[in-house]
């Protein structure tokens, strides 16, 4: 393709991009009309992807429609390590069991979006589990203590007066590197992962390779509406999640992301969109019509319509099993304490970290806040897990 199309095509591809280092690099490389090798690594520090990592995955699609191969990198080693990205103290690392455990999902799941045709599945571990101290040593020495500790969150720790181990300034060295090794023409990530792909960038100079561009994509809001989805924060909806459970999952989002949801999960057409954003379209519809289709990309249509009946039938109806407990309260109380007056946990600790894993739900909506308060009258139902279920009333 000529220069022109080329920059068109980069325009194409980098659209919903947060930022792209370099355009230009981008669309030079699309001139030369090969497949490039598009790079997105992931370490497997939980068995579940969820629909924050489908922002960049579905990225990664829109480069294999025209042509280009997707090497997804399972980060088996620098699990390992823990990525340190955007925490305040050391990651904790898994050990090698948990990793296996996890990385085995990841491929079942990634092709929920990805076509296996032009998808490499590859691990870290390959060149670094190889790798001798030497050959370490001499990756280190392509990059300058002081680039390393340019690190935002580094730079905050040390501010602080918080430990930074040495083993941390290893990740992003090894996220780096896993760039030279893959020949990575491009590498996709969050905005939190900016610092380490342009590490990558370094080490492919340094290696004498053509540096990779770096694109970052957005980092999607969890069902709280504040920190981005994460496991760890139990604010998330995970590909595998049972039908029901990801439409329930949905129906707890704060009105406030709706808009933001349908733009960058659905890509919705720009009627409804606008529909949503002057709330046109009433937040309840907007929030089943976006969790039936999000359920139908992921499971079926089928399986959509019977999880929106369910939600339906459970929670706006209100109809919860005969058996239930039913249990009165003059006024609102700490949800830790209700699930332990109710008799389904036997400890405060045990409560909050059921709350902690998100397997508390308050009307169908997923309680991820600690320090919730149920309020008789405004909420009716609390379930704990599948089988602990009660109604409360004044």
């Amino acid at each position: 393709m000529d220069e022109s199309q080329a920059q068109e095509r980069a325009l194409e591809l980098s659209r919903n991009a947060v930022e792209v280092i370099s355009a230009a690099e981008l669309a030079a490389k699309l001139a030369e009309e090969r497949p490039l090798r598009i790079k997105l690594g992931m370490d497997p520090t939980a068995p579940d992807l969820h629909l924050g990592h489908t922002v960049t995955l579905k990225k990664l699609r829109d480069f294999q429609r025209v042509g280009h191969t997707v090497v997804f990198l399972v980060g088996d080693f620098t699990a390992m390590i823990g990525d340190p990205t955007g925490r305040s103290e050391t990651r904790k690392p898994l050990t090698p069991e948990q990793i296996k455990r996890n990385a085995g999902t990841y491929e079942r799941q990634v092709f929920k979006i990805l076509d296996p045709a032009r998808t490499e599945i590859r691990f870290n571990s390959e060149w670094m589990g190889a790798m001798g101290v030497a050959e370490l040593i001499g990756i280190a020495a392509k990059l300058s203590a002081a680039r390393m500790l340019e690190r935002d969150d580094f730079e905050k720790r040390l501010a602080a007066g918080e430990p930074l181990f040495l083993h941390e300034l290893l990740y992003p060295l090894i996220q780096g590197y896993d760039s030279v090794a893959l020949k990575a023409d491009v590498e996709l990530g969050g905005t939190d992962q900016k610092f380490n792909m342009l590490v990558g960038r370094d080490l492919q100079r340094a290696y004498g390779q053509p540096p990779q561009v770096v694109m970052t994509m957005t980092l999607l809001e969890g069902l709280d509406g504040v920190r981005k989805m994460s496991k760890s924060y139990g604010n998330y909806v995970a590909l595998e999640d049972p039908p029901e459970e990801m439409f329930g999952k949905l129906m707890s989002a704060s009105d406030a992301l709706m808009a933001r949801y349908f733009e960058i999960l659905i890509g919705g057409d720009a009627a409804e969109l606008a529909a949503v954003r002057s709330g046109a379209m009433h937040p309840m519809e907007a929030k089943k019509r976006l969790a039936a289709m999000i359920v139908a990309e992921y499971h079926d249509a089928e399986a959509s319509e019977r999880a929106r009946e369910h939600f339906e039938t459970k929670f706006q109806r209100r109809e919860v099993p005969a058996d239930a407990r039913v249990y009165r309260l003059d006024g609102e109380i700490w949800i830790c304490e209700l699930m332990k007056q109710l008799g389904f946990v036997a400890s405060t600790s045990e409560a909050r970290r059921l709350v902690g894993q998100g397997a508390v739900r308050v009307d169908g909506r997923t309680i991820t806040e600690i320090n919730f308060r149920f309020v008789p009258g405004e909420n009716q139902v609390i379930e704990v897990g599948k089988r602990r279920v009660a109604r409360i009333e004044r």
